[in-house]
């Protein structure tokens, strides 16, 4: 890959991640050396953590993306999804620099979606079967979390929308998609200065298996069980337990039963393929 990049004329240094967190060491490394742009190779994750890098040095060096992961949720919004190595290389080199913007919760940023409920269960299913591949990769984790999920009390509260109840999840998306498939805010613009939420409602197994297409085709916003909105900024509170979050497909447990989630305006240079 690095020969193809060189076959375009671009200077290449590569890096390889060693584990969890180090992409953003690796990132910040790379802007304080002069970098002109960084190239996450990989997944969901690796650009999670790659963009924190860069935003922590200031967002201001472009960040492209070459898809090896699963989902490629990112990849999507950036005119590379689905997209080969090679021919990633080739839309990268003659990409735009756009300005997008982030969602921040405490001190981290998520580049594409942040989760409570059922989502970060399905990726806690999905890392314990590391075997799957392709779609069954994102099917089976649903199926087999929501046999032992039990949907938390949450206190949802924005200047747009407020409500309390018993939610299987809630997804706070920058991009169009979270899970790979999974159409939460068909409508989302990831540079308009707004978060798109999506909220699900508790709901029987049928109701769920019936939901799952409509999601995929992002057709749910007419089910009685979701709510759709956009907002600036939103608090999320479970009264009854600590909140455990997924940022761009990454666990994290909050350590805290509220968590407050904003968006950062125009805050992410970022190649996208014409």
């Amino acid at each position: 890959m690095a020969r193809a990049f060189r076959q375009q004329g671009w200077a290449v240094e590569v890096t390889r991640t060693g584990g969890p967190g180090e992409g953003a060491a690796l990132a910040a490394a790379a802007v304080r050396s002069g970098a002109q742009r960084v190239v996450a190779v990989g997944g969901d994750g690796t650009v999670h953590e790659v963009a924190n890098g860069l935003l922590g040095s200031g967002g201001g060096v472009p960040l492209g993306v070459v898809p090896l992961g699963t989902g490629n949720d990112f990849a999507k919004l950036v005119g590379v999804g689905g997209c080969s190595p090679l021919t990633a290389v080739g839309r990268l080199v003659t990409a735009d620099a756009r300005v997008f913007d982030v969602g921040r919760v405490g001190d981290e940023r998520f580049v594409n979606s942040l989760g409570v409920g059922f989502g970060p269960a399905v990726v806690r299913a999905r890392n314990a079967m590391p075997g799957l591949r392709g779609f069954l990769s994102y099917f089976v984790p649903v199926l087999r979390a929501y046999g032992g999920f039990r949907p938390p009390l949450v206190d949802i509260r924005s200047a747009e929308f407020r409500e309390r109840g018993h939610v299987m999840m809630v997804e706070v998306c920058n991009g169009t998609t979270a899970g790979g498939d999974y159409r939460f805010a068909p409508d989302a613009d990831p540079a308009d200065g707004r978060l798109d939420v999506c909220l699900v409602r508790r709901v029987a197994l049928p109701r769920f298996l019936l939901a799952i297409p409509r999601v995929m085709r992002g057709t749910h916003g007419r089910m009685r069980e979701v709510a759709l909105f956009r907002t600036r900024r939103l608090t999320i509170r479970s009264p009854e337990e600590p909140l455990l979050l997924h940022l761009d497909g990454e666990l994290r447990e909050a350590g805290t039963n509220e968590v407050t989630v904003e968006v950062e305006p125009r805050k992410l240079k970022v190649l996208v393929a014409r």
